[in-house]
């Protein structure tokens, strides 16, 4: 029932600058944490970012004050700013949600998109 589409990567050179977007739909966007995690190759899933329904943020200590987390709860879509881009942060970035069904079911649900693939390059 959950869709996130994850849209913005790319290539970039070390130093560099994306801003990742990811538009949701299927929960009550207003009341769902958004989450970006990140897989590089071979590499575990690791967590990146976190923004709560009320604004609150929170990182990873690797990219602490390099990227920053946001939402906009009238377009459903949740994006992370990622400056000063380093080689280390090449990796597919997934979108992960956490929030209520928004059909009425009241369940809680948690899903991830299909990733975007960030390349920090020379």
């Amino acid at each position: 029932q959950v869709q996130l589409v994850e849209s913005g990567g790319g290539l970039v050179q070390p130093g560099g600058s994306l801003k990742l977007s990811c538009a949701a739909s299927g929960t009550i966007f207003s009341l769902t944490v958004m989450n970006w995690y990140r897989q590089a190759p071979g590499r575990e899933r690791e967590f990146v970012a976190l923004i709560t329904s009320g604004g609150g943020t929170s990182y990873a200590d690797s990219v602490k004050g390099r990227f920053t987390i946001s939402r906009d709860n009238a377009k459903r879509s949740v994006y992370l700013q990622m400056d000063s881009l380093k080689p280390e942060d090449t990796a597919v970035y997934y979108c992960n949600a956490n929030g209520p069904d928004d059909r009425g079911s009241r369940r809680y649900l948690n899903s991830w998109g299909q990733g975007t693939q960030v390349t920090v390059s020379s």
